[in-house]
C-alpha cells in the first residue's frame, strides 16, 4: 500500500470506543499521520452575538462548518469535533484543498447572510508537532449509525490559538460563494432542564501538567455525571419534545439553507416540510417507511453532549447537588494546577442536526446550552 493511501485510510482504522468512560485512557487514542491538516474556525465576537440574543444563530454556523466538511467529503470519514461558536476537523491531505474551498465557503456565506466574522485556518499536523504538541484521536461510538470523534494531544487547541493570531489563515472565498449545507437544520426546539438546570462544562489541562491527573479529574467528572439521569444527557430516551418551531427558527434555517433558490421559496418549502414532520412526530403515525418513534429514540442516542477536544466538554442536565460537587472537585484541581474551567448555567439546552436523510441513523446532533453554553463556560475559564 502506497504512504498516501494508508494515509487517506487512516481514520478508517480506529477502532470504535463504546464507553465514554474509556476515553481518559491515551490508549484509546491514535496520533494523526504527519501529512494530514487540521481545519479549524470559530466567530469573532460571538460573547457580543450571545449577549445580543443570536446563539442560535451561533451555533448554526458552527455547525454548518461540519455540514459543509461532511458534503465535501463524499461520504468519506473524517474526524470533526463542535465547539459552540466554531468547529475543528482534520482531512488526509489528497482532500485538503476541497476541505479548505467549503471552510472558506462558509467563511463567506457567514459574513453576507448574518454579519457575522468568521476566522478559518488550515494548520499541518507537523507544525502541531514541530511545536511539541500532537494530534491524537478516537472514535467515541455513540450509537449504532454513529461515532464522534475525540481529541487529544493539545494540537487543536495550539492551531485554534494560531488562527486567532492571524497565522495559517486561508484566502477569502469570491463574494456570493456559498456553501453545500444540505442537511443542516436548527427545527427542534429548546430542552427544559428536567433536573434543575442545563450546565455547560468546559475543561482545559494546564501547560506540562502530568497527563495522568487530568485523566483522574476527568475520570471523577464524568462519575458524578453518572449519577444523574441517562447521565446528564439533556434530551429523554424517548427523544426531543415535540413543539412546533417557531418562525425565527424558519427564518434561521432559511436564511442558512436556501443557496440560490429565492429566500421566499425556501421558506413556504421549510414550513411545508416543517408541517408534515411535526404531525408524523407529533402522532408517530409511520409513513413511507419512515417511523417517528425510532427516529426520536435515535435522535437522543445520537446526540453530541459530551466530548474530548483537548480537554472536556460537556452539556449536562445537572440537579444543584451535582452541580454544587462538580463545581468543588474543579475548583480543588484548579487550585493544584491541573486544570483551567469554566461553568455556565442555563435553563435550556438547543440542538442543531445534520440529517442526510431521516430514513437512514447517520443523522448527527450537537448538543449544546441555549444562553451561552460552551462560549460562555469558555468566557468564564479565560476570565479566570
Amino acid at each position: 500500500m502506497a504512504a498516501s493511501d494508508h494515509s487517506d485510510g487512516f481514520y478508517d482504522g480506529i477502532a470504535r470506543v463504546s464507553s465514554f468512560a474509556e476515553l481518559t485512557d491515551p490508549a484509546s487514542y491514535a496520533p494523526l499521520p504527519g501529512d494530514w491538516v487540521l481545519g479549524t474556525a470559530d466567530i469573532v465576537g460571538s460573547t457580543r452575538a450571545i449577549a445580543d440574543g443570536k446563539y442560535k444563530m451561533v451555533n448554526m454556523v458552527g455547525a454548518a462548518v461540519i455540514s459543509a466538511q461532511i458534503n465535501a467529503a463524499g461520504g468519506r470519514a473524517f474526524p470533526f469535533v463542535f465547539g459552540g461558536d466554531g468547529a475543528g476537523f482534520a482531512t488526509p491531505p489528497s482532500w485538503s484543498e476541497g476541505a479548505a474551498q467549503a471552510l472558506a465557503a462558509v467563511q463567506c456565506w457567514a459574513a453576507e447572510e448574518f454579519g457575522l466574522q468568521l476566522r478559518t485556518a488550515q494548520v499541518p499536523v507537523q507544525a502541531v508537532r514541530d511545536a511539541g504538541l500532537d494530534v491524537a484521536v478516537a472514535r467515541f461510538q455513540a450509537s449504532e449509525g454513529v461515532d464522534y470523534a475525540m481529541f487529544g494531544g493539545g494540537g487543536m487547541s495550539w492551531a485554534e490559538a494560531r488562527m486567532k493570531e492571524g497565522r495559517f489563515a486561508l484566502p477569502a472565498a469570491p463574494a456570493g460563494t456559498k456553501p453545500d449545507l444540505t442537511g443542516l437544520s436548527c427545527r427542534w426546539s429548546n430542552m427544559t432542564a428536567r433536573n434543575g438546570a442545563i450546565l455547560s462544562v468546559v475543561i482545559e489541562p494546564v501547560a506540562d501538567a502530568p497527563g495522568a491527573d487530568f485523566a483522574r479529574l476527568a475520570d471523577r467528572v464524568i462519575a458524578l455525571a453518572r449519577r444523574l439521569n441517562r447521565d446528564g444527557h439533556p434530551l429523554a430516551e424517548s427523544g426531543a419534545q415535540i413543539t412546533f418551531p417557531s418562525r425565527r427558527v424558519i427564518d434561521l434555517e432559511a436564511h442558512a439553507t436556501h443557496g440560490e433558490r429565492p429566500m421566499g421559496r425556501r421558506k413556504l418549502r421549510l414550513w411545508y416540510e416543517t408541517v408534515l414532520a411535526w404531525f408524523f412526530l407529533r402522532t408517530g403515525i409511520p409513513v413511507g417507511g419512515f417511523d417517528p418513534g425510532h427516529y426520536k429514540r435515535m435522535v437522543g442516542r445520537n446526540a453530541d453532549f459530551r466530548k474530548f477536544d483537548d480537554g472536556l466538554k460537556m452539556t449536562l442536565d445537572s440537579d444543584p447537588e451535582t452541580a454544587r460537587q462538580i463545581r468543588e472537585v474543579l475548583e480543588a484541581a484548579r487550585r493544584e494546577g491541573i486544570i483551567r474551567y469554566g461553568l455556565h448555567e442555563q435553563a435550556e439546552a438547543m440542538m442543531t442536526c445534520i440529517v442526510p436523510s431521516m430514513y437512514r441513523d447517520d443523522h448527527v446532533h450537537f448538543i449544546d446550552g441555549a444562553s451561552g453554553g460552551y462560549a460562555s463556560a469558555a468566557a468564564r475559564m479565560r476570565a479566570d
